[in-house]
């Protein structure tokens, strides 16, 4: 069974950092793209960024400069680091990937508030 478990949550400080982690019980997890989404209250849910299998990034441009993505594939995990942190990233964080038709995590909330 497909699991994806994030982590790394918390409350931060405008301009602080945050690390969120994904571990993922996957087989052949590299093989997967893998993604982080974001939802804020009364919005909808909104890509941050995606890991392609080949290592290919990409983000939105509101977290362009800000975040990154990464993958361990031995660890079958994939991270997203957060830098220079807004209120406006304040969201629930979702891991989503593996085989289709994708499968997501529980979320993570991220709070940036000083």
């Amino acid at each position: 069974q497909v699991q994806l478990v994030e982590s790394g949550g918390g409350l931060v400080q405008p301009g602080g950092s945050l690390r969120l982690s994904c571990a993922a019980s996957i087989s052949a997890f590299s093989i997967y793209d893998m993604g982080w989404y974001r939802q804020a209250p009364g919005k909808q849910r909104e890509l941050v960024a995606t890991i392609r299998s080949s290592g290919y990034t990409n983000y939105a441009d509101s977290v362009k400069g800000r975040f990154t993505i990464s993958r361990d594939n031995f660890k079958k995990t994939v991270y997203l680091q957060m830098n220079s942190l807004k209120p406006e990233d304040t969201a629930v964080y979702y891991c989503q990937g593996g085989p289709a038709p994708g499968y997501w995590g529980q979320g993570t909330q991220v709070t940036v508030s000083s």
